[in-house]
Parts: C-alpha cells; sequence; structure tokens
C-alpha cells in the first residue's frame, strides 16, 4: 500500500515539472506571457500594445512582422516554449510544451 502511495506522489511530482501550459498570444494577458520561456516584462508589453493597436495577430508570419524582436529563429523557441499564434504552433517548431487543460 505504501509502495503505491509513494509511486503516486512520484508520478504527480514528476508531472508538475513537465506541466507548461500553451499561451495564445491573442488571449493571453502580461502575466500568462510572462510564464513563456523567452517572453520577459518587455516583450510581452509589446506584443499586448501591438496587439491593442492592430487587432489579433493573424498567423506567425503577421505575429513576427508586428512585433520587434522576434524572427524566425526566435519565433520557432517561443513556438516550442508554448507560444501560439491564433491558436497554431509555428509549423518546424520542436514543442516541448503540453496543452492547457
Amino acid at each position: 500500500m505504501i509502495k503505491k502511495l509513494l509511486f503516486a506522489l512520484a508520478v504527480m511530482i514528476a508531472s508538475m515539472g513537465f506541466a507548461f501550459a500553451q499561451v495564445d498570444v491573442n488571449k493571453a494577458d502580461a502575466a500568462a506571457l510572462d510564464s513563456v520561456k523567452g517572453v520577459g516584462p518587455k516583450m510581452s508589453k509589446a506584443i499586448i500594445d501591438e496587439r491593442a493597436k492592430g487587432g489579433d495577430f493573424k498567423d506567425w508570419a503577421d505575429f513576427q512582422k508586428r512585433v520587434k524582436g522576434v524572427g524566425e529563429k526566435n519565433a520557432a523557441k517561443l513556438s516550442g516554449a508554448g507560444l501560439m499564434v491564433a491558436g497554431k504552433s509555428k509549423e518546424g517548431a520542436p514543442m516541448t510544451a503540453k496543452p492547457a487543460a
């Protein structure tokens, strides 16, 4: 019985370490954007300001064009860390994040 409880506890703790959430730039607030590895307060402010000015981002190309500091390489890293544009990850980006529950 104790072994089963310890195993369940170990599984729970291990899964918490891998619980990255995907964050959509069109819906997220500053705190959610800041939670994505590679997005800091400066970039989250730029994303929110540009979204307020120009409306929702249509796709990754639109996002890269409108947000300073987001090029092809950085976009792939951000996508791999869980950032999404219009509900989609960047094509070709390695996924390290899991969908939010």
